[in-house]
């Protein structure tokens, strides 16, 4: 008899019934990995995981090419509007930044334009569009999507809950390696997980990233928009400095507005000005190159740069911070990846924004060999006089744009931060159904612009904010340089030389950018210093409490006998439904489960341990969501559930995550009784699981048999079964250990229990929270007590709570407040709404009671 994977008990036991009379055919459970195999054997059977995909899955597989050409275009037409408006318009404020003191030597300025040049080139397209693309993390990119591609290939993360699952990583690339490229990988992933130092190292790098990409969508829009606005003055000099400030400000106040209608639409929206941007300044750039001066193209000879260091010595190596504006907005090509593809973005890029830019620059110096007084507002006096008005709508309206790279990149960053356990949880709508790493954040949305017009208001000019923009884009670009060489090691493993050539090139050429603006650090480069600092404090802070709650909570988790003690009181009542208790642990039953036995003795006719899990890679499979165990007898009906998640994926509306948990608790059950027959787990001793399974779930004592339970398999269990059950005539290819022959009883048995999950749903559901509040001890220092006891606990009140997350009505919500618990100098105080109005009451009547 055959079953459909995918069917219901009932139509298996009618299959079976049919069937019974004929023949009968053992339904086997196999062993998945062969160690000697005939020639003509059947295909490897692999085990599916979304973890295991996309660790196996050479980086930017999914956005390399496979898309078809009309998709690929229409996100190349987008690609514009959204990712090159910060580059597009950096020609407006790149000379005037450069020669602040005025042009000393007509050379200087082929010196000047041989620098942007190639430092374009070698930035931009060549790190960037062709390397670090390639390094992203299944179409995610960014700092800390290379953190998590790294992370799934080296235990580098600091929270300990790390699955069995979690650790099938096979790489490909290992095929054919050299085997010094092979032990130099080897070599890395070792450090990476047993140096403490440099774990924590490499944490604070992607935190400092994250918190210089999320200043630097405070200060784009402000320079960008400034510098356009400023233009106004060449047709209304009767405008003061305040008025082009404020004028500045509404406009950021409509930026910031619409951004709720969603990158999709505003993607569409932009695509057509930028396009129209971009073959402006490249038609005025061919002009005045033709009109003022054609030996400006001597500037590709790399002499001119030479000659200009020699000229200038320390000015012009101090210039080389208005030099670097012209590359910014290159970490949003690589952080905004997740809402395009890879080659949407080089088709754009290569056939629409080089030329363009390039020939802006070029065209600007040609001007400026003749009319060298005009550096201070190059790009308009460059400008054709009938073309002023059309020139600067386009400018304004880019400049606009411009600033949608870097706010995209902000919601993408602190999406990926937030599911790291990196961030306070803030609300995040997915505003397309089509792309899913198109993201909106209302409250961030919100104190971007509120920045953005603090920055523009307390400066009132771009040359501080751009000096404070420069440092930005410099540091990120150090520490994407410091991941991609870890990539280059650890999961590439190329060739040292190819490695080392990559390093020394990039590393070298930014740390000469990066010490040029430090020098003028107190002009402005210390704007985005000071919000970086508060924002990595704010990471940092909820990283830290996050990982000490849950080493608390994994230290102090219930032990399978506790539970069973407490499942087998006779007071115990049930309750008719399902309960769903949150909790964060993924390895035991969390120790306030003791707590809720105590107070209320009474548990649902189901109770599950839900726990939500975020694993380093961008999309979980609904298929592959669950991951089920049964914690102890049947006729209690007690269930842990790990429900996973990738970082892109969003957390599902309350009444869907219930309708999907339930049908894969069943698969779940029908697994169980068709392998798991007995009493008694069946034990597997499948190699190809020999992972140690059963420590997935349980305590952080890891058992003395490293073995796996059927009923500790991966869900949904249809798959197990497709994969293992084969006809008896094939049974030469594998190792069958055990058989059972299934009957209609077993069927209606199996039907029977499903059943009754279902009723219970229908009679309601609860979700029960155990809030934890995390104090120091009173002997704690002053440090630790203003991080836990005021910087955390205000971010906690003021960040989404876990039913808020899942949009769980209030009604159904039950929180519990267990007692105070000590861990490690500190104590856990696990709060909430319920707990502390029973408190209140039994002060109440402890009151009365004294009078």
């Amino acid at each position: 008899m055959r079953f459909h994977s995918g069917g219901s008990v009932s139509g298996m036991a009618q299959a079976a019934a049919a069937d019974h009379d004929n023949k009968e055919e053992e339904i086997v459970i196999v062993d998945l990995e062969q160690s000697e195999v005939d020639d003509d054997a059947a295909p490897e059977m692999r085990r599916q995981d979304s973890l295991y995909a996309a660790a196996t899955r050479a980086a930017g597989a999914g956005h390399n090419g496979q898309d078809g050409w009309a998709r690929t275009l229409r996100l190349a037409f987008q690609c514009v509007g959204i990712l090159y408006g910060d580059i597009g318009t950096s020609p407006l404020f790149v000379y005037s930044s450069t020669f602040r003191d005025g042009v000393g030597h007509p050379d200087d300025l082929l010196g000047a334009l041989s620098l942007i040049i190639y430092s374009f080139l070698l930035f931009t397209v060549i790190k960037y569009v062709y390397i670090a693309l390639r390094a992203n993390d299944d179409g995610d990119g960014g700092t800390f999507a290379l953190y998590t591609l790294i992370s799934r290939h080296a235990k580098v993360s600091l929270i300990p809950n790390q699955q069995a699952e979690d650790e099938l990583v096979s790489n490909k690339y290992n095929r054919g390696k050299p085997p010094a490229t092979l032990r130099r990988a080897q070599w890395m992933k070792e450090l990476l997980e047993t140096n403490k130092a440099v774990k924590i190292s490499l944490f604070l790098l992607t935190m400092l990233a994250t918190a210089m990409v999320i200043s630097d969508a405070i200060l784009t829009p402000a320079i960008s928009v400034l510098s356009a606005v400023g233009g106004l003055k060449e047709k209304a000099p009767y405008l003061t400095t305040d008025e082009i400030v404020w004028i500045t400000v509404g406009i950021l106040v409509v930026l910031f507005a619409i951004q709720r209608f969603g990158t999709d639409k505003v993607g569409y929206l932009f695509a057509p000005v930028i396009l129209l941007w971009l073959l402006l300044i490249g038609g005025v750039g061919v002009y005045n190159l033709i009109k003022y001066d054609t030996s400006a193209l001597r500037a590709f000879n790399l002499k001119y740069i030479i000659d200009y260091f020699r000229r200038n010595k320390k000015k012009g190596w101090v210039s080389l911070g208005g030099i670097l504006l012209c590359f910014t907005g290159t970490e949003a090509l690589f952080s905004d990846l997740g809402y395009f593809s890879i080659r949407s973005i080089q088709l754009s890029f290569g056939f629409g924004l080089v030329p363009s830019v390039l020939l802006a620059y070029i065209g600007q110096a040609a001007y400026l060999r003749v009319h060298p007084e005009d550096v201070a507002n190059t790009f308009y006096k460059s400008t054709p006089v009938s073309l002023f008005w059309p020139t600067f709508i386009l400018a304004l309206a880019a400049s606009i744009i411009g600033s949608q790279a870097m706010i995209s990149c902000a919601f993408a960053t602190i999406s990926h931060s937030q599911t790291l356990s990196c961030f306070p949880r803030v609300k995040i709508l997915h505003t397309s159904r089509q792309y899913s790493g198109q993201l909106y954040i209302p409250e961030v949305n919100y104190l971007l612009c509120l920045g953005a017009c603090l920055v523009t208001i307390g400066f009132k000019t771009t040359v501080i904010i751009g000096e404070a923009h420069g440092i930005c884009v410099v540091l990120v670009m150090i520490i994407t340089t410091l991941l991609l060489t870890i990539v280059m090691l650890l999961i590439w493993k190329i060739s040292i030389w190819w490695i080392a050539v990559f390093f020394i090139v990039f590393m070298s050429s930014e740390l000469i950018y990066l010490s040029a603006i430090l020098y003028r650090f107190a002009h402005g480069a210390y704007v985005p210093v000071a919000m970086s600092a508060v924002l990595m404090a704010v990471m940092i802070v909820w990283h830290y409490v996050h990982v000490k709650k849950y080493n608390f909570e994994l230290e102090h988790s219930v032990p399978r006998d506790k539970v069973k003690e407490l499942l087998g009181r006779r007071d115990i009542q049930r309750v008719p439904g399902i309960g769903l208790f949150y909790n964060e642990l993924v390895q035991g039953i969390p120790p306030v489960f003791p707590h809720l036995i105590e107070k209320i003795p009474s548990i649902h006719s189901v109770l599950i341990f839900v726990s939500m899990k975020h694993l380093p890679i961008p999309s979980v499979d609904m298929s592959e969501r669950f991951l089920f165990r049964q914690v102890d007898r049947e006729d209690y009906k007690v269930f842990q559930c790990v429900a996973r998640y990738g970082y892109r994926d969003p957390f599902e509306e309350a009444k869907d995550f219930v309708d999907k948990l339930v049908e894969y608790l069943q698969y779940y059950i029908r697994d169980v009784n068709l392998y798991g027959v007995g009493s008694e787990p069946m034990l597997i001793q499948s190699s190809s699981y020999r992972s140690c399974r059963a420590d997935s779930f349980g305590t952080h004592e890891k058992p003395l048999v490293k073995a796996v339970y059927a009923e500790e398999m991966l869900t949904p269990a249809e798959s197990f079964s497709e994969h293992t059950r084969q006809p008896s005539g094939k049974s030469k290819h594998f190792t069958q250990f055990q058989g059972e022959k299934m009957n209609v009883v077993e069927m209606m048995k199996i039907q029977h229990e499903q059943q009754s999950i279902l009723e219970e749903m229908n009679k309601g559901m609860v979700y029960i929270f155990g809030e934890s509040e995390v104090v120091a001890r009173p002997h704690s220092s002053l440090l630790k007590k203003i991080v836990v006891n005021y910087i955390y606990s205000f971010l906690r009140k003021n960040s989404r709570n876990g039913e808020k997350m899942m949009s769980i009505p209030r009604r159904q919500v039950l929180k519990l407040l267990p007692p105070i618990h000590g861990f490690q100098g500190r104590r856990a105080d696990m709060g909430g709404p319920v707990g502390l109005r029973r408190r209140r009451r039994g002060q109440r009547r402890r009151r009365r009671g004294g009078r």
